[in-house]
């Protein structure tokens, strides 16, 4: 491939450098979600509580102050990207996780009160890597919607 200049390539194409970016793929958002809480390794960010025995309306609204939900929404990247909060249904949403995933990433029945960002980016890239397991784990996935 040929490197040319933002003026060479005016010449033979049309350039909008301020062009909005294409938006993030699932696996770039959750890339850059895990990046930002391995960057603050040992930042203890809050569980939400019982995440599964709550009706899915509620569990939607779910949040924590300083959990790994905020963590992501502090992110203006992911933000600009259409990250509209930090509740439970919007990450959901948003990372197009299932409930199954998500319950993984932020419960309390797993790590208690708090977790370290280390570790709740750990669950985030298991969360990536969903699907990849073998046919147990697909069914298991599928089910859990």
């Amino acid at each position: 491939m040929k490197h040319q200049s933002i003026d060479q390539l005016k010449v033979i194409a049309e350039v909008h450098p301020d062009a909005p970016p294409a938006p993030l793929t699932r696996s770039e958002r959750l890339h850059r979600w895990a990046d930002l809480l391995e960057r603050q390794r040992d930042r203890r960010l809050a569980t939400l509580h019982g995440t599964e025995y709550q009706p899915p309306e509620r569990r939607a609204e779910m949040r924590s102050p300083d959990s790994p939900l905020s963590v992501a929404f502090e992110d203006p990247i992911l933000r600009s990207d259409g990250l509209g909060g930090d509740t439970y249904g919007e990450a959901k949403r948003y990372f197009e996780l299932t409930d199954w995933q998500l319950h993984e990433i932020v419960c309390y029945c797993h790590l208690g009160e708090t977790m370290s960002a280390a570790s709740a980016a750990k669950r985030v890239r298991s969360a990536m890597n969903a699907g990849r397991g073998g046919w147990f784990a697909r069914l298991r996935h599928a089910l859990s919607g």
